[in-house]
């Protein structure tokens, strides 16, 4: 039974040691995008156009997927902080089958997407590279998917250090093609954007094998081992988890394609907008990493503290996750401001786009608190096995606010009354997107309170 007295420092200490080899892995995840974007901005600015406009669409239903299969660290979790091992290899092999139906409608959908480019009035050089990135990525949609429901399982039974590994070794092997097959070196083709979409399809079928080998030979997983004997779809396991992973994926989708539409009509403006924008945003991508993985985290210990029965522990673990959160925000939000310059010309050496970029990095570092705020507290709600109201959330705040605001200050329509007088472009799209990750921080703050307490006070009424 649980004394209700529980230590800061201790639940610090516990959320950290649990985060920071995902956060190492998530950061080298992610690098693999700041590569292929810092490279081809040092080729030319058409080639660093087609890859931005490629990977606005194509991190869109990668996102989606990640949130998708995001229902297997709930689940595991609870099943581990009950002590129900013995249920774990089904819950993973289920998950699987699950990544494989996720993996190849996220192909299909990446390949479909790509017709969104006929409506952006691009030129035909873009058009054509962005493209050939876009169908390229895709083919490694079902590895990926396949490889987040393995990294659900493991960062779920606390074995997170596999994940650092394994993506740190991804991150090398992209940038090692892309130092091939970009610049064209050891006398291989020079083959820019094409060149990035093929060492990115390529790094996610071989992360997805590691995880297996290392599944395979790893002490840790000997008592939930998944792969003892073959099983066959077990479809009311399968809606459960998609129940739950939906309402996710939808979450991540609402917020990514936010900033995805952001780049598309950003890209009526010329390359060097378009140019702008995506370096700001594969940036502060980067530095979203930090809460993120703080978030995953948290489903993992308020998943467990709920499956041992203790919904103090579950509440407190949630709320010290939205402090390290904010915490990490307002020193992320310091760090953007004071070096957007140096920030700006590590990714390109146009002199156009570092001084659009400078600008763009100031709304990051703005909304950095707010970002950081809403997704710790999405993720402990998640941790609840409560998926829908976030989701409700976050479309209401990109959806219904941040984009209509963005496309107001930044196209300007003359239609609309209240219009500036010039499109504000990229800054009004980035004034919307920051109202937006306030609105969704302060809603999904108010809903894990109410939740928590609640959870409580059945707990106190049983």
């Amino acid at each position: 039974m649980s004394t209700h007295h529980y230590s800061i420092s201790h639940e610090v200490r516990a959320l950290w040691k649990l985060a920071w080899p995902m956060l190492v892995g998530q950061i080298a995840t992610v690098g693999m995008g700041v590569a292929d974007v810092a490279m081809t901005g040092h080729v030319s600015a058409v080639e660093l156009a087609s890859v931005s406009l490629g990977a606005s669409v194509w991190s869109i239903i990668l996102v989606t997927v990640i949130g998708t299969m995001m229902a297997i660290n709930t689940v595991v979790a609870h099943e581990v902080g009950a002590l129900n091992f013995a249920r774990v290899p089904h819950v993973v092999r289920q998950a699987l089958w699950k990544a494989l139906l996720v993996g190849l409608a996220a192909c299909l959908l990446t390949n479909l997407a790509v017709l969104v480019f006929d409506y952006l009035q691009l030129e035909p050089v873009v058009h054509e590279k962005a493209s050939w990135f876009v169908h390229i990525v895709s083919i490694g949609m079902p590895a990926f998917a396949a490889y987040r429901a393995l990294y659900g399982y493991t960062a779920s039974i606390n074995q997170t250090v596999p994940v650092m590994v394994i993506a740190i070794g991804g991150l090398l092997y992209n940038v090692f093609m892309n130092w091939l097959l970009v610049f064209g070196n050891w006398g291989m083709p020079a083959l820019g954007a094409v060149g990035c979409a093929v060492s990115t399809a390529s790094g996610m079928w071989l992360m997805l094998i590691a995880m297996l080998v290392w599944i395979r030979i790893g002490r840790a997983y000997r008592q939930t081992y998944p792969f003892t004997h073959w099983e066959w779809p077990h479809w009311p396991e399968i809606m459960s988890m998609l129940r739950l992973g939906v309402p996710i994926g939808i979450t991540y989708f609402a917020e990514v394609s936010a900033f995805g539409a952001v780049s598309l009509l950003v890209a009526r403006f010329g390359v060097v907008p378009v140019s702008a924008h995506q370096i700001a945003l594969n940036f502060a991508s980067l530095v979203f990493m930090v809460p993120m993985t703080f978030g995953i985290g948290m489903i993992t210990r308020v998943g467990q503290a709920l499956g041992e029965g203790d919904p103090h522990r579950a509440r407190f673990a949630s709320w010290v996750g939205v402090g390290m959160s904010l915490g990490f925000g307002l020193l992320s939000a310091i760090g953007i401001a004071i070096f957007r310059w140096q920030i700006a010309r590590a990714y390109t050496s146009d002199l156009a786009v570092q001084e659009l970029c400078v600008t763009l990095l100031l709304f990051a570092a703005v909304f950095q608190l707010s970002d950081a705020t809403q997704v710790a507290a999405s993720s402990a709600i998640r941790g609840y096995k409560v998926t829908r109201e976030p989701m409700l959330i976050q479309l209401i705040a990109f959806w219904g606010f941040s984009l209509p605001a963005g496309c107001i200050l930044g196209l300007a329509p003359q239609w609309f009354p209240w219009h500036p007088a010039q499109p504000w472009q990229a800054q009004g799209f980035w004034v919307g997107l920051t109202g937006g990750l306030t609105i969704a921080a302060v809603l999904l703050t108010w809903v894990l309170a109410r939740l928590a307490n609640r959870r409580v006070a059945e707990h106190a009424a049983a």
